[in-house]
C-alpha cells in the first residue's frame, strides 16, 4: 500500500478513534507498508499544548510508539527542502512535513490537501 507520514492531526484522531479520520485513510494507515510520524508533530503539538490551543491525554511520542509507527526524525535534508519550497504553504510545520515527504517518498495524510500543490502525493484524512 506505500509509504506513509501522517499529520499531527491524523496522529491525533488515529489515538483517540476521532470520527475526523475518514474510513479511506484508516484503511491506508492499517495497509500501509510503513507508517512514519515526523519528530515535527510532536514539537507542534508540544507548542500548542503549551499555548493552550489543544488539549491532548498524552504525548505523539506516546501515541506513535503505542500504534507501531515509526518516528522519523527532522534530517538537514528535510530543513534544506523547505527552503525549495514555493510560498504557497506558511505553516512551518506543515512545511516541513512536506519537505520530509519529498524527500524520503512519502504519501503524506492529511485534512490539509492544499499541501497537494507541491507535488507530494496526498491521502485526504477526512475520506
Amino acid at each position: 500500500m506505500g509509504r506513509l507520514l501522517l499529520d499531527a492531526h491524523v496522529v491525533i484522531w488515529w489515538d483517540t478513534g476521532s470520527p475526523a479520520l475518514g474510513g479511506a485513510a484508516k484503511k491506508a494507515i492499517q495497509h500501509a507498508d510503513a507508517v512514519y510520524v515526523s519528530a515535527a508533530s510532536e514539537w507542534e503539538v508540544t507548542i500548542k499544548t503549551s499555548l493552550g490551543k489543544i488539549r491532548i491525554d498524552r504525548t505523539i511520542l506516546d501515541a506513535v510508539q503505542d500504534a507501531g509507527f515509526e518516528p522519523l526524525p527532522v534530517s538537514f535534508q528535510h530543513a534544506h527542502m523547505v527552503g525549495q519550497l514555493k510560498p504557497i504553504h506558511k505553516d512551518p510545520f506543515d512545511r516541513l512535513l512536506i519537505a520530509a515527504a519529498l524527500v524520503e517518498g512519502l504519501t503524506l495524510v492529511t485534512a490539509d490537501v492544499r499541501v497537494a500543490q507541491y507535488g507530494v502525493n496526498v491521502i485526504d484524512a477526512r475520506r
